[in-house]
């Protein structure tokens, strides 16, 4: 599915008038299909794409939260769908309006609010999963509440995050920007005073050796760390939305980082299970969109694994009972009955996964201050370690002018 901008001509009693379309549908045909279904005669058909401002307004939590509260607000008196419609239609903004154009079109087409709500392609998976299982359950007004809570902690965590490497970074750059403007003046200086005897310039040059060395590495080091964070944090900004790419495969591979989104993608598919469970939704279903809940492929095979050995006649708790879970998570899955108790174990799972993850956000912040503390003891050591250097050179500077005044 995709979004058009066509521009259609009508014939009518006073000539032909021209006026522009947004049509969310897979390709150009289909189009022109719909125009001829409307009267009208395709002039023009291009691909609509979001400018910068409208991408950054889009994914803003703050814009998403505004979305669900108000569609909140509007399904206490008719059903969601249609509190979503009259939120599109009541809406004047023109970069908004163009945001919400693939919603429109997929309303106006017949499909439900969830259908809606992720051809915006502004909501992440667990969002998304905890409103399509509130749907399931027939009570989304009940779950947006909890999608809310979830965008807004998430929101929470990354300006954490983002704060914290902004504050070590600051730091880092300035002793870099130290190192790299400064290691030309510094070394020229150290060449320019070079001890006379055999033993002392020696030991002078290995020593101013190892420092330049020194020096390198770090200014190299910096730069790859940063080429690589920014390339990170473009990739997924880019890729939101998706459920895998190559700069993701990268980042779970560094290995605290890859337990802390596992641990977020089992409490958002945990929490989103439960609450289909409790709303009677049908287990196999229920395993599905638990599924789509995460963008942690390990994840999403978890659940799909469990409903495909749920579906060749396994028991859930045999189905349910396997790695990548703890073994203590495990030995409760193992001992469940009845869909009430499996509920219940989820939401204490998802509950636990949650805390893990917090406590390894902290773990994460705690390690970068650790990380950028050893490399300013590095680089301030270094800057000692020249000041040694630079005594030589002054001994042997002071001693020739010494020499000569005599």
């Amino acid at each position: 599915m995709h979004q058009w901008i066509a521009e259609i001509a009508f014939e009518t009693g006073r000539g032909v008038r021209t006026q522009k379309e947004s049509f969310y549908l897979p390709t150009r045909d289909d189009v022109r299909h719909a125009v001829q279904q409307m009267g009208g005669y395709v002039l023009t058909i291009r691909s609509h794409e979001r400018t910068p401002l409208e991408r950054i307004l889009a994914r803003s939590s703050w814009w998403q939260v505004q979305l669900l509260r108000g569609i909140q607000f509007r399904s206490f008196s008719t059903s969601p769908g249609v509190a979503l419609w009259k939120m599109i239609e009541s809406e004047t903004d023109p970069r908004r309006q163009n945001i919400l154009a693939p919603a429109r079109e997929s309303l106006s087409r017949g499909m439900g609010v969830i259908d809606a709500l992720k051809a915006l392609h502004i909501f992440d998976h667990s969002t998304l999963s905890i409103l399509s299982a509130s749907e399931r359950s027939n009570k989304l007004y009940e779950g947006i509440p909890h999608a809310i809570q979830s965008i807004t902690q998430k929101r929470r965590n990354n300006q954490a995050i983002m704060g914290t490497m902004a504050w070590l970074g600051f730091d880092v750059i300035t002793i870099v920007q130290s190192l790299f403007w400064g290691k030309g003046m510094v070394l020229g200086f150290f060449d320019g005073n070079k001890p006379t005897e055999p033993e002392a310039l020696e030991k002078f040059e290995r020593v101013v050796g190892n420092l330049s060395l020194t020096w390198d590495l770090l200014i190299y080091f910096a730069f790859a760390m940063g080429g690589f964070m920014a390339w990170a944090v473009f990739s997924f900004i880019i890729n939101r939305g998706k459920t895998d790419w190559p700069t993701a495969r990268i980042v779970r591979k560094i290995p605290l980082i890859g337990g802390y989104l596992r641990d977020l993608g089992f409490a958002d598919s945990m929490s989103a299970a439960a609450r289909m469970l409790k709303g009677h939704v049908p287990i196999s279903d229920a395993l599905d969109e638990s599924a789509k809940a995460t963008s942690v492929p390990e994840v999403s095979r978890y659940w799909e694994k469990a409903q495909k050995m749920l579906s060749r006649g396994i028991n859930l708790g045999t189905a349910l009972d396997r790695a990548p879970l703890t073994k203590a998570e495990r030995l409760e899955l193992a001992t469940l009955s009845d869909l009430d108790q499996v509920a219940t174990i989820m939401t204490a799972i998802s509950e636990m996964r949650t805390q893990s993850s917090k406590t390894k956000h902290k773990l994460i912040v705690w390690l970068a201050f650790v990380l950028t503390g050893v490399y300013l003891a590095l680089a301030f050591g270094s800057a000692i370690y020249a000041l040694t250097v630079m005594n030589m050179s002054m001994d042997n500077m002071m001693g020739g002018l010494l020499d000569g005044a005599m």
